[in-house]
């Protein structure tokens, strides 16, 4: 038990950047549906309102582990030129609490006969909190792990650039380019607790059609920061009737997994994955990591119908 906790400090150090440099933003392995956290590009280009939550349970069975919902909701605007949306995201690690909200903006224009080009911008705030003095320390008296932390509400802002089209995208991004220092423990008066990173990102996706039954659905997620290895997702998952999704994804140093994924109508959709970590020692620890994703598209206009089957 010594150990395990020992370890959920370290996960907590790490994880959260206490005075080092790391990836920060929260992953996920549905995160060809949760495009619009990392690029507000994509607000409005399903061309109906869509709501979309994730629920990521990482680590199972591991104290302090990471848990993150986001939740984002976006729509077309001024006859599909122009996107709307909002992102909500929560992540808990150890002591420690983020949570931000960012409102997305979008105008696209079309470059070809189906094909158009988004330019996007994202803005909002961050709150993060840490209750530093209940973690169990082998110092008792460590004064930089005795006064909790409570930031004050801190903006940010990104952009980001999505091309689409029927069966296929890509999109760069950087959501957060303001690297703020939530706050300095004032016990210290010199150790920069949390200082958040500039993160960008890579995404693109493909469909090909392998029978009238059949269709094969690559993505990829690539994310690059200061002072972290460069790491990326590859998703592969087979389509059958257009109804039923099965996949499998790779997560470079990290971990695998499967996907599972069922259309219930042309609007609503359910997803479940599951991901093993390989390359940390805190496998010996957890039970492999959980995520639930369901998204619905609104139709609400009586002439607006939804392309069948909408595959980003």
């Amino acid at each position: 038990m010594k150990t395990l906790k020992k370890i959920s400090l370290l996960l907590v150090l790490t994880t959260s950047s206490f005075t080092m440099f790391a990836q920060q933003d929260a992953m996920f392995t549905h995160y060809m549906y949760n495009t619009l956290a990392v690029n507000p590009g994509y607000a409005g280009s399903r061309d109906a309102l869509t709501v979309t939550g994730l629920h990521r349970s990482q680590w199972v069975s591991f104290e302090g582990a990471p848990i993150t919902q986001t939740v984002t909701l976006h729509s077309p605007m001024f006859n599909n030129k122009m996107g709307i949306g909002l992102s909500v995201v929560n992540d808990k690690i150890g002591p420690t609490k983020n949570t931000g909200a960012y409102l997305d903006l979008a105008y696209a224009i079309r470059v070809s006969e189906k094909g158009k080009l988004a330019f996007g911008l994202k803005g909002g705030i961050n709150f993060m909190q840490a209750n530093l003095n209940t973690l169990e320390l082998d110092q008792q008296n460590d004064a930089a792990f005795q006064e909790n932390v409570t930031s004050k509400m801190l903006p940010n802002f990104g952009f980001g650039i999505y091309y689409y089209l029927p069966k296929f995208y890509v999109g760069v991004s950087a959501p957060k380019l303001l690297e703020n220092n939530f706050k300095t423990n004032s016990s210290t008066g010199s150790v920069n607790l949390v200082n958040e990173q500039r993160h960008y990102f890579l995404i693109a996706g493909t469909v090909f059609k392998l029978s009238n039954a059949v269709e094969l659905k690559p993505t990829t997620f690539v994310k690059v920061t200061n002072g972290a290895p460069i790491e990326g997702d590859i998703t592969a998952s087979f389509i059958f009737n257009k109804k039923l999704l099965v996949g499998g994804m790779f997560r470079t140093g990290d971990a695998a997994g499967i996907l599972i994924g069922y259309n219930f109508t042309e609007q609503f959709h359910a997803g479940y994955s599951f991901d093993w970590s390989y390359g940390l020692k805190t496998f010996k620890y957890n039970q492999g990591s959980h995520e639930i994703m369901l998204s619905y598209d609104f139709i609400y206009k009586d002439k607006q119908k939804v392309r069948s089957p909408r595959y980003f």
